[in-house]
């Protein structure tokens, strides 16, 4: 079997949520760095792996790539712990995968690329602003969730959590202030918990015999 390679971009919160699935499923596969701030996602080669011209992109095998984050974490997990056999408590993980690209995504890693990545917090002010309102809407829609429940669905570790906290957990770098989210606060922690956890900016490959 090849070894899966992960075309990504370390800063990128949407790669994130691949490394740390794989890392935890204990799949073994190559990052290959694509820098998103130099256009190299827009070369013919990486064109031909993602016509949208965007990271991640998981090669499954030679010449056979899937794109879209959450679209690769219910690939990846299929078969394990991190996604529900059960019909409708897997519909829910999905929901949350769509809930976190259409509502929380936009605007909270917007603004954290914007400022934090791209260095232009000024020139960006306006757009920044109009973004968050919306990102803290997102907020406290996962905040009354967590006031009841430990994970986001079947109150188990599941993609729906990856997906939501790799985000959440840098928003402060977005302008974001979690202090008024004590529930988001602790399901943070409690994923920074599970085992074998990486954080976004660690940089390796696992190989196992």
């Amino acid at each position: 079997m090849e070894t899966l390679r992960l075309y990504d971009f370390l800063p990128s919160g949407n790669g994130y949520k691949i490394r740390l699935l794989l890392t935890q499923i204990g799949v073994p596969f190559d990052k290959i760095e694509v820098n998103i701030l130099k256009g190299e996602t827009r070369t013919p080669e990486f064109l031909s792996k993602n016509p949208n011209g965007k990271i991640p992109v998981l090669e499954i095998e030679t010449g056979k790539f899937l794109a879209e984050s959450n679209a690769i974490l219910i690939y990846l997990s299929e078969g394990t712990e991190f996604l529900p056999y059960d019909r409708f408590l897997r519909a829910q993980v999905i929901q949350w995968l769509f809930f976190e690209q259409s509502s929380h995504e936009p605007y909270i890693a917007t603004s954290r690329f914007l400022i934090s990545i791209l260095g232009k917090a000024e020139e960006y002010k306006e757009v920044i602003e109009q973004k968050r309102e919306p990102g803290y809407a997102a907020l406290r829609v996962m905040e009354n969730h967590l006031k009841r429940h430990s994970f986001f669905v079947g109150e188990r570790y599941t993609i729906a959590d990856i997906s939501l906290f790799a985000y959440t957990h840098v928003a402060h770098e977005g302008g974001f202030d979690l202090t008024p989210f004590p529930a988001i606060q602790s399901w943070i922690e409690r994923v920074k918990s599970q085992p074998r956890y990486i954080s976004i900016t660690q940089e390796f490959s696992l190989t196992y015999e």
